[in-house]
């Protein structure tokens, strides 16, 4: 999809976080793996990969439902962020490829923008200020901040809330299948950056666009508010 005739006016862009902005996804299998091993359990690929955007709750379900009953899941919680913590330290947290061009993009068209991400608050602003990017972003709505997580709306719904824009003039970027399902739900033109797990044919129906990467968005942004915006962004 090409042409921009059928969209309402656009006049701000939601983020996701990890996986979408920083590449931090791998960060949290390794430290989940570390961990379960850590504790004598194994957790598989699959159980991982289905946690990908989802609020820690409902990781920390998926992750009980494939253990066996007698899995220490309170030790469990306790001792997984030191792995994440000491790798982050370790090895820092990358910005994805295009981040900088983009954010620089709608700070140049003064396009507001909001970050969404499953992650809680603490976890979430120690992840911007370790990429370096904490400063980029004035309104910050975090997995413990809301009832509902991704796929539901409600991160979304509120993020626009916070930003005084009706949900059907934001974009949505996102990586996940969770919340490409959460966006379009909340009524966003939503523009999937896929990291680990390409997306089904179904949730990529839901998806306006389904980018290869943050650059493209950045094209798309050029060409969305060119089109829906006319000379005045």
């Amino acid at each position: 999809m090409t042409k921009h005739d059928d969209l309402p006016p656009l006049t701000a862009v939601v983020f996701d976080m990890d996986g979408l902005m920083v590449d931090t996804e791998i960060i949290y299998h390794i430290a989940w793996r570390n961990a379960a091993n850590a504790l004598g359990y194994v957790t598989s690929d699959a159980t991982l990969m289905a946690t990908t955007g989802r609020r820690m709750e409902d990781c920390y379900a998926l992750l009980q439902q494939a253990q066996p009953a007698t899995f220490p899941m309170a030790e469990f919680k306790t001792i997984w962020p030191r792995y994440w913590h000491d790798y982050v330290l370790e090895h820092g947290i990358a910005q994805k490829a295009g981040l900088a061009e983009l954010l620089d993009l709608l700070d140049d068209l003064q396009i507001p923008k909001a970050v969404a991400t499953s992650s809680a608050w603490d976890e979430a602003i120690f992840t911007l200020q370790q990429a370096e990017i904490a400063h980029r972003f004035a309104i910050v709505v975090s997995g413990d901040q809301v009832t509902n997580g991704k796929p539901a709306p409600e991160i979304f719904l509120t993020a626009a809330q916070r930003l005084g824009v009706a949900p059907s003039h934001c974009m949505a970027l996102e990586d996940s299948e969770a919340g490409v399902l959460a966006a379009s739900a909340a009524g966003m033109v939503t523009v999937m950056v896929p990291d680990l797990i390409q997306p089904t044919p179904a949730v990529a129906q839901r998806a306006y666009r389904v980018a290869s990467s943050l650059h493209e968005v950045s094209r798309l942004v050029r060409s969305f508010w060119s089109a829906t915006q006319g000379a005045n962004p």
